[in-house]
């Protein structure tokens, strides 16, 4: 009896402690793994398919990142024989001047705790800037724009209504506006998305200059976790 009784106490003492080491590995597995959830976006930057980065090798994306790393200018000759260079990079955000007329960007947005979605925009201002918005999942299968952005903004989205006074004015200026044209940029700062209207650019310099006085400031989106 006496020796079952001290059996039973060396167990305890012997196996209760890791019992205990077990539990506390598992937490901090656990919270390793959350803080490795979300990806960095260099890594996903470098694991983009060529087939999305026509201008840029995954050895020119990844010479980018040592470059700015090494707070060195990010300039690197691309496909084409031509300079592209990389003048942002934060864990979420990237910004490549692919040519002196084209830019892209690219930000990982969080849509839970565990997972994020890339948003890209590329501008291209050939003269006058417009820009094309994308979204992928973190290995670059392509979603529907739809999913998280609600609405686009329209053309009049960007004009105050006129008063009786002005109406005329405006319309007739309205009315030779007849192609959206807008530069959409990421914030490296925060989870915003801006649109800008660059139509009058494009229009007569008289006519854009009837229609500037009723132009909106940038429309600003906020994502809201699932959404802008």
């Amino acid at each position: 009896m006496v020796w079952g009784m001290l059996f039973s106490a060396l167990w305890l003492f012997a196996v209760a402690p890791l019992q205990a080491q077990t539990e506390q590995d598992k937490v901090l597995a656990e919270q390793g793994t959350k803080t490795q959830v979300h990806q960095e976006a260099k890594k996903i930057f470098v694991n983009m398919p060529d087939s999305l980065s026509p201008l840029l090798t995954a050895v020119n994306r990844a010479d980018c990142i040592d470059f700015l790393e090494s707070k060195m200018k990010a300039k690197v000759e691309n496909r084409f024989g031509r300079e592209s260079e990389m003048t942002e990079l934060s864990k979420d955000y990237i910004r490549v001047q692919m040519t002196p007329q084209s830019t892209w960007q690219m930000k990982l947005l969080a849509t839970s705790d565990t997972t994020q979605v890339i948003c890209t925009v590329s501008t291209a201002c050939a003269p006058v800037c417009d820009s094309n918005i994308q979204f992928y999942t973190t290995d670059w299968k392509e979603l529907p724009i739809s999913d998280f952005i609600t609405a686009m903004p329209a053309m009049d989205d960007f004009f105050e209504t006129p008063d009786s006074a002005a109406a005329y004015e405006y319309n007739h200026a309205r009315l030779q506006a007849d192609m959206l044209l807008m530069k959409i940029d990421l914030s490296a700062s925060d989870n915003t998305l801006t649109f800008t209207l660059t139509t009058p650019e494009y229009m007569e310099k008289e006519t854009a200059d009837k229609l500037k006085p009723f132009i909106r400031r940038p429309i600003v989106y906020t994502w809201k976790g699932e959404k802008f």
